[in-house]
């Protein structure tokens, strides 16, 4: 009787402690006060905000199967050192210690009511639910966010032909002294890399600069001493001073100015070229981005919706030069292009095996494109993340779809924690130069939490 007496009154101290914290977080403001409430605000959020660092977490996984289900396998970690290295996550294994409890299925509220006395009994039992594999879930997420029919494809494409022709028409007439070779579709849509909600596509639009007037200067040798760019420096000063070049206009302190000329056209997209008019004959809308970092147009049709982006561009023997992709502050620079080589990769080790590499990396490209910290990470990443896993990886199969999702997932967790991923054509660039260590931090973390869910497909939002 005494313990029951004790364990009442500790409850009831609870209840009213509870009680307590309850008005205080209701009427914080009437309590504590405008800077009171203000600190209890910010103390709640430093609460809700603290984080052990992803890279200073070392966990030994070691997996047992589990006879719940035969496609996931949830496992209990070991403790490793909290100082060490964070070891790559072994597929199918997650560092849950405490499995989910068990939801009973819900039927609807009308099953769920006793039935009246008097009816008959149902003549079927309810079915159970379906328990899909983690394979048929990443089947499932294509059909609905990636595939497109071809009718969609083949209208893309000979809309952004028909504004690709009317863009150089107008850059013939505009721009009549500069040397603008024939402009031609490329990227995603092309090649097949496509999203259901959104097609995207290239227009690249070649430089024809003298080669007699140019010198490319590799970017090991300028200030930012990185080889993913380079520089075109104007030459011949004392043959063919200032002036003899169309190009001359856009040089900033003896460079061919890449901010320059991506300013050029951002003017002419947005200010000169009547869309309003094209779009009306080609049965669209046509939007340019107002954002001067970007040369792009947004294109919504009855039945498809269409990015183009303009892409100025340099060739330089089998290489692409492009204006960078980000904001640096040098802005005389040049990003080499690995697009065309990426993508011709992918396709031959694809033909070679049959493989699905190209469906891998649609279905993590829509993903990560739907994430505020994974979108920092483009298609470019994702897919030099496979060619590497290619090289010791063999099958590739359609069976093997979600294993080599989410071992691609586990390789990105990797490169993140020693924060550098090398260019597959050349591994003396690293693709993760231009992020900053926060949002690498950042990008890290949250994907290994998902990579850490004992469902996959939930910490993925599939």
């Amino acid at each position: 009787m005494a313990d029951y007496g004790h364990k009442q009154g500790k409850r009831r101290n609870e209840s009213n402690l509870g009680s307590v914290v309850d008005f205080l977080l209701a009427n914080a403001r009437l309590v504590l006060g405008v800077s009171g409430a203000a600190v209890l605000a910010i103390a709640t959020l430093a609460v809700k905000r603290v984080r052990v660092p992803w890279r200073r977490i070392a966990i030994a996984l070691h997996c047992t199967p589990c006879n719940a289900c035969t496609h996931a396998l949830p496992c209990t970690p070991a403790k490793g050192s909290p100082r060490g290295p964070m070891r790559p996550l072994r597929r199918g294994c997650s560092i849950a210690k405490i499995k989910p409890p068990r939801r009973s299925p819900t039927w609807g509220a009308a099953s769920a009511a006793p039935p009246p006395r008097g009816s008959p009994a149902p003549l079927v039992e309810p079915r159970a639910l379906l328990c899909l594999t983690l394979q048929e879930k990443f089947l499932s997420y294509y059909r609905d966010h990636v595939s497109v029919s071809e009718e969609e494809k083949a209208l893309g494409k000979q809309l952004a032909g028909d504004i690709c022709g009317e863009l150089q028409k107008f850059l013939k007439n505009k721009y009549p002294e500069l040397p603008f070779g024939h402009a031609f579709l490329s990227g995603y849509l092309c090649d097949d890399l496509i999203s259901s909600d959104r097609l995207e596509v290239a227009f690249m639009l070649p430089l024809m600069l003298e080669p007699n007037l140019w010198l490319l200067i590799p970017g090991e040798q300028t200030v930012v001493n990185d080889p993913c760019f380079g520089m075109l420096r104007r030459t011949g000063l004392e043959y063919f001073p200032r002036g003899s070049s169309p190009w001359d206009r856009f040089v900033v302190g003896g460079y061919l100015s890449s901010s320059a000329i991506n300013k050029t056209l951002h003017n002419m997209l947005v200010a000169s070229i009547n869309w309003p008019v094209i779009g009306s004959s080609l049965e669209c809308v046509i939007r340019p981005v107002m954002d001067p970092k970007e040369l792009k147009l947004e294109v919504q049709h009855a039945q498809i919706r269409l990015d183009i982006n303009l892409c100025p561009m340099v060739e330089v023997g089998d290489k692409i030069l492009l204006p960078p992709s980000f904001v640096i502050p040098v802005e005389n620079l040049w990003q080499w292009s690995f697009y065309a080589a990426e993508v011709s990769a992918l396709k031959d080790l694809d033909a070679r095996d049959d493989g699905v590499r190209q469906g891998c990396l649609n279905i993590l490209k829509v993903i990560f494109e739907n994430h505020p910290f994974w979108s920092k990470l483009g298609s470019s990443h994702l897919t030099h993340a496979i060619l590497h896993l290619s090289e010791t990886e063999t099958d590739w199969s359609e069976a093997a779809l979600a294993d080599r999702c989410q071992q691609v997932l586990e390789e990105l967790v990797r490169y993140l924690e020693i924060g550098s991923l090398p260019c597959f054509f050349d591994s003396r660039i690293n693709l993760l130069s231009h992020l900053a260590s926060e949002e690498i931090e950042e990008i890290g973390y949250t994907l290994y939490e998902a990579l850490a869910e004992p469902d996959l497909a939930a910490g993925l939002c599939l």
